[in-house]
């Protein structure tokens, strides 16, 4: 099947694939954590202790990359070589530019609790279609697609970030 190689990552999953099962992500993690976790370690020696440590921060920080849509396709790209540098708006298409334009200002302008749900509604659907896109194009192997797409959901995390700021109270 195209977009499956072998291959054990972080999480001793054997698989590239950008979709994930996250019941069995869950369960791996616990697992991993009970082999690993820092409270297990307290009555060892400093070099099992430091061994637990920075094992531990592995299994978490492999957690949250796998969990996310984003940063688990940001990672399949890095493992093909390829990274998304800052500043990257001169290669977007100008009409997605003037819609993350017209969401922000949206969300600037947002005085009521409807007028934010309606702005987040639209943000999340947008994410669920750019995470199945970006599924198809890992699917296929257009690395080329899902940086591009990747892209895009950058943009829109930034405005959910902007959202919980603006719903957390003064």
């Amino acid at each position: 099947m195209k977009g499956l190689r072998p291959c054990k990552d972080r999480m001793g999953f054997s698989n590239r694939s950008f979709r994930v099962d996250t019941v069995k992500l869950q369960h791996r993690y616990q697992q991993l954590q009970r082999l690993v976790h820092p409270d297990f370690f307290s009555q060892r020696s400093q070099t099992e202790r430091d061994f637990s440590e920075k094992h531990s921060t592995l299994v978490n920080d492999a957690y949250k990359t796998l969990l996310a849509p984003l940063s688990r396709g940001l990672y399949l790209l890095k493992l093909h070589g390829i990274e998304i540098p800052e500043g990257t708006d001169y290669e977007m298409d100008r009409q997605f530019l003037m819609e993350i334009m017209d969401i922000n200002e949206k969300l600037a302008e947002a005085q009521s609790e409807a007028a934010m749900k309606e702005i987040e509604s639209i943000v999340r659907a947008k994410q669920k279609e750019l995470t199945d896109n970006v599924s198809r194009a890992f699917e296929q192997d257009d690395f080329e697609k899902a940086k591009e797409i990747l892209t895009k959901m950058k943009y829109f995390s930034n405005v959910e970030e902007k959202i919980k700021l603006k719903k957390i109270p003064l």
